[in-house]
């Protein structure tokens, strides 16, 4: 196995501001980890209590951030046990995490949206501290002819596509 990257918590300044729509305290963040050494993906875990009645949506702040060697990109996708009872979906469908998201403005910080699309009036609920979506992390290549010099500084939406 390659060691290619490093998770990390936002500071607590940039935790707040990203939170301010969020109602109570968060717990402490835990860094993500694998269940398993066979185990894939990194469990990413809420740190508030969380429900969603059908069709509702909300962002996430993870409270983290994640360092990636040149070269490779973190997936974000739901745990698919919440996909599987609740239809549980990021809306974006898998977040992408480039390896530059880590200088953003927003000091890189992961945050994750989902929606409960149960068509089973299903309600979804979320303790605090339990993971509710994975992160994976994957090589990537560029075609011979890429001339791509632009650098990132924003987060969400940056880079206007």
């Amino acid at each position: 196995m390659q060691r290619i990257a490093r998770f990390e918590k936002v500071s607590d300044t940039q935790m707040k501001a990203d939170s301010a729509h969020m109602a109570g305290e968060p717990l402490p963040v835990e860094l993500p980890v694998r269940a398993t050494a066979g185990s894939a993906g990194y469990d990413i875990k809420t740190p508030w209590a969380i429900r969603l009645e059908p069709g509702e949506s909300i962002r996430i702040p993870t409270g983290l951030r994640c360092r990636i060697d040149p070269g490779w990109v973190l997936l974000i996708m739901p745990k698919s046990g919440l996909g599987f009872k609740y239809r549980l979906q990021l809306d974006n469908t898998v977040g992408v995490i480039d390896e530059d998201y880590y200088g953003a403005d927003n000091e890189g910080h992961i945050q994750i949206q989902i929606t409960n699309d149960s068509r089973e009036g299903k309600v979804l609920e979320i303790p605090a501290g339990k993971a509710f979506a994975q992160g994976l992390f994957v090589p990537y290549g560029i075609t011979e002819d890429d001339e791509a010099e632009a650098k990132r500084t924003g987060g969400f939406g940056s880079t206007n596509a």
